[in-house]
């Protein structure tokens, strides 16, 4: 389907912008489109296509070119992102995590060392990494975390459990935190890199998620995993300001792809409802088929205004976190209603596979609980407002 105007992009783009664009929505078309059902019904994205990324520049993001990354501002991230999760938001997954939990750290923290043998191929595609906070126990509670490390001569021992992480399958390494003393809170936790071969390390993927199924994610069990000294990211004590280190890319490219996958199911509703005769005329025309359009295409250009925004305040050197906060919530409401009228609007043949507004359907659930469930970010708003953070 054509560009639509109202739904066109509402910031004024340069034209490095536009071309980027343009390369993106290309290769996704012509290159992940046609393997987006078969990835999702294996539940594993081809490496292969993360390969042929990385060589485009795709997975480079925000990390500087210093580092083999693009050196992207946060908009023009932002539009990249959404482009790809316009065909495929696990391909923007990918897209977003040098940038965010994995290679952000590393490029704040790290040593130069570590740049050039991790955050280098990591940016092109070289080498693929995972990001290990979450626990059992503990979601969007980082300063709770239970993993410990014990210093061992001139290295490190972790032991713990690691839930719902990401990339398990392709995964080169992980950027994972633990405690030297829990009583310490976020003061005691450290940051660590693991190579996922190391011995004591074990990963036990999921089966059949309810969404975000061709990316694999599973429990990554650590069982006297010994590390040598230079896979300590930063200093000890520094692991939940590396953690958060990441959190203003990652809430953006949540948005932007959640904003992407709700442009995706409003045009597939368009087109759909012009096609499906019912009662002698198409259902688009019909009151009730026009209201939700309408309610669809608001969420979608005031989702995709308040994204843009954040990223814009970001490149002035603030932080945004209210407005992330703010934007990774509405994005991602706004995709699950999106997503609820797109499959009412097709009916049966929204449960279908053949249909991708299914599958948008079952992502969208699992949007609003990524990168911190949207009841959190409700809960930072309101403290922002009320001058309870700063």
């Amino acid at each position: 389907m054509p560009d639509i105007p109202v739904l066109a992009d509402c910031t004024p783009l340069t034209e490095q912008q536009r071309d980027l664009q343009s390369m993106v929505r290309e290769f996704a078309a012509d290159r992940v489109a046609p393997l987006v059902t078969e990835a999702n019904a294996e539940e594993r994205f081809p490496r292969e296509i993360l390969t042929e990324m990385g060589k485009l520049g795709l997975l480079g993001g925000l990390v500087p070119e210093e580092y083999g990354g693009m050196g992207l501002d946060h908009l023009t991230y932002s539009l990249v992102i959404e482009e790809m999760a316009r065909i495929d938001h696990i391909a923007a997954v990918y897209m977003s995590m040098p940038s965010s939990l994995v290679g952000a750290g590393l490029l704040r923290f790290g040593t130069e060392e570590q740049k050039q043998r991790w955050l280098r191929p990591l940016a092109q595609g070289e080498l693929f990494g995972a990001g290990g906070v979450t626990e059992p126990r503990s979601g969007s509670d980082v300063a709770g975390i239970t993993t410990t490390y014990r210093v061992d001569g001139d290295g490190f021992v972790l032991s713990g459990a690691k839930a719902w992480i990401s990339n398990l399958d392709s995964a080169d390494f992980l950027i994972t935190f633990a405690t030297r003393d829990k009583a310490l809170g976020r003061k005691g936790i450290s940051a660590f890199i693991i190579p996922t071969d190391s011995a004591g390390l074990t990963l036990r993927p999921y089966r059949d998620k309810l969404g975000f199924r061709s990316i694999c994610t599973g429990d990554v069990f650590l069982d006297q995993v010994r590390v040598p000294a230079d896979h300590l990211i930063g200093a000890e004590g520094q692991g939940f300001a590396i953690a958060m280190s990441a959190v203003e890319s990652g809430r953006l490219a949540v948005a932007s792809r959640a904003v992407g996958q709700a442009h995706t199911a409003l045009e597939d509703s368009l087109r759909y409802a012009k096609d499906r005769v019912v009662f002698g005329q198409a259902i688009a025309e019909f009151q009730l088929t026009k209201a939700k359009f309408a309610d669809m295409a608001t969420g979608v250009v005031t989702a995709r205004l308040l994204t843009h925004a954040a990223a814009r305040l970001l490149d002035t050197g603030d932080r945004a976190r209210a407005q992330l906060s703010m934007a990774k919530q509405y994005a991602s409401d706004v995709l699950q209603r999106v997503a609820t009228d797109a499959v009412q609007i097709h009916g049966a043949y929204g449960t279908s596979p053949e249909y991708r507004v299914s599958r948008i359907y079952r992502d969208a659930k699992v949007f609003q609980l990524v990168e911190g469930a949207n009841e959190i970010h409700r809960l930072l708003t309101a403290d922002f407002l009320l001058g309870n953070r700063s």
